[in-house]
């Protein structure tokens, strides 16, 4: 489902000279498989999930999603198999402040199939708790709630892969659980690989195979700390 290869990803610095971000020999993630990646912050993580995205491109490399390379595509190109191919739970949730969660949720459909498909939209939104509330909008709904449109509306689409970047960050320990429970149990009902990235141990230790940044990205590795310190 995914497959990277020597991905490396740098920034250039103001007063000149670059600062590697990510070193990435090799990972890979299978149909329906479900990964936690576990690193303290500012080591990589989200570059890596904007990199997988598409969202921006990296230096050298290649990432293969579901078979097409991804970074051989224009940024149009990359912008269709996201559409396509990816659902993105944010730790803002990224909500559209004016729309319903139901309008959030098939807005979010216009940018795979273009078609507004309001029976999954409704389904999918009951699955997270939320029927009786899809005409709310999110300043009507509580952070929890807001997430669970966010995981919803990331779905839409049918992804193939689900990336979840710190899912939990900004949610009240009692919602936390429901959130990573209602992610897991919607990517296992749909068979979609599922990408998670935390620094919690607790969210890591729920699932079958974690990988700890420092083993996957030699950038980390070498400036690594234990995480939780």
């Amino acid at each position: 489902m995914l497959r990277i290869e020597n991905l490396k990803k740098s920034y250039r610095l103001p007063e000149g000279g670059d600062i590697p971000i990510l070193d990435i020999p090799s990972f890979q993630i299978g149909a329906g498989e479900q990964v936690v990646l576990i690193g303290e912050s500012g080591g990589g993580k989200t570059t890596l999930l904007h990199a997988i995205a598409g969202i921006l491109s990296i230096n050298s490399g290649s990432i293969h999603l579901d078979g097409i390379e991804t970074t051989r595509l224009s940024e149009q190109g990359r912008d269709r198999v996201r559409a396509a191919k990816l659902g993105y739970v944010f730790q803002t949730f990224n909500l559209l402040s004016g729309f319903t969660a139901l309008e959030n949720v098939r807005l979010g459909m216009t940018f795979g199939s273009g078609k507004h498909d309001l029976n999954r939209a409704k389904d999918l939104l009951n699955r997270v708790g939320l029927g009786e509330r899809m005409n709310y909008k999110p300043s009507a709904l509580s952070v929890g709630q807001q997430q669970r449109v966010a995981v919803a509306r990331a779905l839409a689409n049918r992804p193939k892969l689900l990336l979840a970047d710190e899912p939990t960050a900004n949610i009240d320990p009692t919602n936390q659980q429901m959130i990573i429970d209602l992610i897991r149990t919607c990517c296992s009902d749909e068979n979609i690989a599922l990408l998670m990235v935390t620094h919690s141990m607790q969210v890591a230790g729920q699932f079958p195979r974690v990988n700890r940044l420092e083993e996957v990205n030699h950038v980390a590795k070498a400036t690594s700390k234990p995480v939780g310190v």
